[in-house]
This record gives C-alpha cells, structure tokens and sequence, in this order.
C-alpha cells in the first residue's frame, strides 16, 4: 500500500469556506503541482489561523487515492508576506501572480513555476510597493519564458535589424518590429522603444538582483506593461480578474 501521509513544499494559493467550518485550501507544489485539500477543524483551529493565501511552507498531508482525498494534517510555515495584509497594490499583484499560474496549470512545469512564484511572493514582500509593478512586469516575462511564448528580443522579426527608437508588438505573430517594419504593417497599438526591449533582455540574461536595478521612465513602463499584459491574457485566453486595477495606474 502507497505511503499516504505525505509531505511538500507548497505556496497556499487560496482558500475557500466550505460546509460544516471545512475550508477547501487550493496550493502549489513543485511535486505536486496545483492540488486541493480540505482543512478540517472549527474556526478555533491553529491551522486556520496558517493556512492563509500566499503563506509558504512544508505542508503535511493525508492522501486516500481510493477514496480521492486529501486532508491538510499540518503546516509549517517559513513566509507570511505579512505587508499584503496592509499593502493593496501588493495584495493585487500576488492574486494577479497566482490567477495565472492557475489559468495556465503552470504550464506543465510545476516546479519551475513554483520556483517563479515564490520568488516573486517573497521579492514584492521584502520591498516597497514602488518595487510591486516593475517586479510583476519581471514576474510576467520570466513566466511567458516558462510557457515558451516570450517574443524575440534580439532583432526585429521581419527585417532582423537591432531595435532603436520606437518599437512595435506584431500580435498576430507574437514577434518584436522596428519602427520602420511597423509602420509598414500600419501597427498602431502595442507601441514601445528600444529601452523596453533591452530590459526585457536583462530579465532573461542578469540575475534578479541586477535586473532589479535597471529603471525605466514612466512612459516605457506603461507601454510595456500594455504589452505583457496583452500577452499574458492571450497566453491564459481570458480575462484576468486582478489586472484592471493595473491598467489604471
């Protein structure tokens, strides 16, 4: 008979009343992937007071493959992320993070995008909201990256030259133009520069910690994240519930 108290690494993605004071608990885990539990207990329980979205830690379970059950036995717990309980924009962010990782089961690659998610859980937590956005545009690229949809950075798409100046987002081909290629195409949305690609590029070839470095002015920044909010909607194929409040600032 298969082991069936088990245990994980896992994120608490969300959590859910259920009848009789159970709470449905969905997680992610790098084994795992996303799964469900149920938390039994009243509404005195210690593990309530734990089991919290966003909260990570090695979680310990009863597994009933028979029965199709699993039961949350206990939870020890290594981050809080205490500021998204008083943080909206963080708060926002995290849930726009997690809807996605959801909408895309992880892309067939639970460990890697749990490796993605905690790292963007834990980078938002440690810094100022003026970090949350640039961190979630980060948090996006390196997630497209994981579903193998990021567009070419390296040169235009159609005439293969280096990008400078104004640059376009072909959507139809999910490929990077120079103006000049662009224009050609009458592109008229999804317009960025030169600087928004090379960020881009950072992403993928710096460390966290020196990309975490490189500003962009205002202007490149919302135009970049019309951009990978796009792409990440189109990735998901629908709407995300979170990323209205993002499009506004």
């Amino acid at each position: 008979m298969a082991e069936r108290n088990k245990s994980t690494q896992a994120i608490i993605l969300s959590v859910k009343e259920s009848p009789k004071n159970n709470r449905n608990v969905c997680l992610l885990s790098p084994d795992k992937g996303i799964f469900f539990s149920t938390l039994y207990g009243g509404p005195k329980s210690k593990l309530k007071s734990l089991i919290q979205p966003f909260n990570i830690g090695t979680i310990y379970i009863y597994e009933d493959e028979a029965k199709n059950l699993i039961k949350i036995s206990d939870f020890d717990p290594q981050n809080f992320h205490l500021t998204f309980r008083t943080s909206i924009i963080k708060n926002l962010a995290a849930n726009l993070a997690e809807e996605i990782v959801i909408k895309t089961k992880c892309g067939g690659e639970a460990k890697s995008a749990f490796v993605l998610l905690k790292a963007f859980l834990d980078g938002i937590d440690a810094f100022d909201e003026s970090q949350t956005e640039p961190g979630l545009l980060r948090f996006i690229w390196r997630y497209l990256g994981l579903l193998g949809i990021q567009a070419e950075t390296s040169s235009c798409g159609d005439c293969g030259k280096t990008f400078e100046g104004k640059v376009f987002l072909n959507p139809n081909l999910n490929n990077f133009l120079c103006y000049s290629c662009g224009a050609k195409k009458k592109l008229q949305s999804f317009c960025t520069n030169a600087a928004a690609i090379e960020y881009l590029r950072a992403i993928n070839n710096k460390s966290p910690s020196e990309s975490r470095k490189m500003l962009l002015d205002k202007e490149t920044e919302k135009s970049l994240k019309y951009i990978l909010f796009h792409l990440i909607q189109e990735a998901t194929g629908s709407k995300l519930n979170s990323i209205e409040f993002f499009f506004s600032l």
